[in-house]
């Protein structure tokens, strides 16, 4: 079992940056990819970010070189940093990790945290 837990979202001005954060609790170990994805009010959810256990990472094209996604393995967090942000960033973010556990594969989601964007 793995538990995910957002953090870091919130009213930000137009052009402005935040800093969200996922925590991981559980068993950490077994993952091997984790993602930031966003939904807004009417629209599918999207990839937004992912980073694999190898450090390897990719960006949906709407935000490649606005966002960066990172982490701090002593800190079991997964952060994304995202800057330049417009009103079409508007969404609730949400931390997903893919596990594996013998066998099976495991797809876990956190609660998500509301970004808005407005003047």
């Amino acid at each position: 079992q793995v538990q995910l837990v957002e953090s870091g979202g919130g009213l930000v001005q137009p052009g402005g940056s935040r800093r969200l954060s996922c925590a991981a609790s559980g068993s950490i170990f077994s993952i091997y990819r984790m993602g930031w994805y966003r939904q807004a009010p009417g629209k599918q959810r999207e990839l937004v970010a992912a980073i694999t256990s190898g450090g390897s990472t990719n960006y949906a094209d709407s935000v490649k070189g606005r966002f960066t996604i990172s982490r701090d393995n002593a800190k079991n967090t997964v952060y994304l940093q995202i800057n330049s942000l417009t009103p079409a960033d508007t969404a609730v973010y949400y931390c997903n990790a893919h596990s594996i556990a013998g066998i099976s594969v495991y797809d876990y989601w956190g609660q998500g945290t509301q970004v808005t964007v407005s003047s």
